[in-house]
């Protein structure tokens, strides 16, 4: 099968088939290392929990942008 052929057939699918293929070659190329997504997964566990028991303070994601935006003007 020629790849044109490959990636039209692909393009027919349904969208959350073409999803499904689209994640798996993407795994692929990048695959994920489970020690690295446990250690992610144990940071933003801690992360919700020191949000939700007050300890820290969201910040609107507009307030960020517009000091990162305006300190990269200067």
């Amino acid at each position: 099968m020629r790849i044109k052929d490959l990636i039209d057939e692909a393009e027919a699918l349904p969208v959350e088939e073409r999803a499904l293929v689209v994640d798996s070659l993407l795994r692929s190329l990048n695959p994920p290392e489970s020690r690295i997504d446990e250690k992610w997964a144990s940071v933003a566990q801690e992360r919700l929990k020191e949000f939700r028991s007050g300890d820290v303070e969201a910040v609107p994601g507009e307030e960020v942008f517009a000091k990162i935006w305006g300190e990269q003007s200067q």
